[in-house]
């Protein structure tokens, strides 16, 4: 009987410290060297950063633009709910998912500022507007890869334009000094110049 008493007790201060455990809400890294992706996990915010986590809820890939975020939206809000704490990254990609904004209008139902339905309508007009805020960051990134791929497309042909007139006028210079080098040489006539006549003896003067 003692024995049993001893062991329940155990088990009760064993959950009452798992119930007290500080959880967090961090990403863990994975991937290659300059290609790291990340899990969205809670863990114990005792445990070292690579150490067991206690459940992973997503993942966040800052690779692409925009950034990948796949999250667990109701397991992300029952944790916070329950205390755990995200770090400055994660609390950025919870807000940027609504949950913050979630728990946010949640409380206000708690409180009676409004009811379930009006927060619902509240979030859904947020969820709204977010996705057409990233539906337009997309699509202006869509415009801006094709201007810059223009512009680099012009750049090319210019370039090339100008090699391939580089290299003809090096073609015709070349065609142009092997015709020089090929023609006869002028023939040059010599004129023979009259001698002129040989003076033997002054003219004597005559008398006047």
């Amino acid at each position: 009987m003692f024995y049993l008493c001893a062991t329940n007790f155990l088990i009760t201060v064993y959950q009452l410290n798992l119930s007290k455990m500080p959880a967090k809400i961090r990403l863990q890294r994975n991937g290659r060297k300059r290609y790291a992706y990340y899990h969205i996990v809670i863990a114990d915010s005792r445990a070292p950063r690579d150490g067991k986590n206690v459940e992973r809820i997503g993942s966040y890939n800052p690779n692409t633009n925009p950034a990948t975020i796949d999250l667990d939206f109701d397991k992300a809000l029952t944790w916070l709910n329950n205390g755990a704490q995200p770090t400055d990254t994660v609390r950025a990609i919870l807000s940027y998912k609504g949950v913050l904004f979630k728990k946010h209008l949640l409380g206000g139902v708690a409180k009676g500022a409004f009811t379930a339905e009006e927060a619902e309508t509240k979030f859904e007009a947020w969820v709204a507007e977010k996705a057409n805020k990233v539906q337009a960051k997309k699509d202006g990134l869509v415009v801006s890869s094709d201007t810059s791929k223009k512009v680099q497309f012009d750049k090319e042909t210019k370039k090339n334009v100008e090699r391939a007139n580089a290299i003809a006028k090096r073609h015709s210079d070349a065609v142009a000094a092997a015709r020089a080098a090929a023609a006869p040489a002028p023939v040059v006539e010599e004129v023979a110049e009259e001698a002129a006549p040989e003076v033997t003896e002054a003219p004597e003067e005559t008398e006047a």
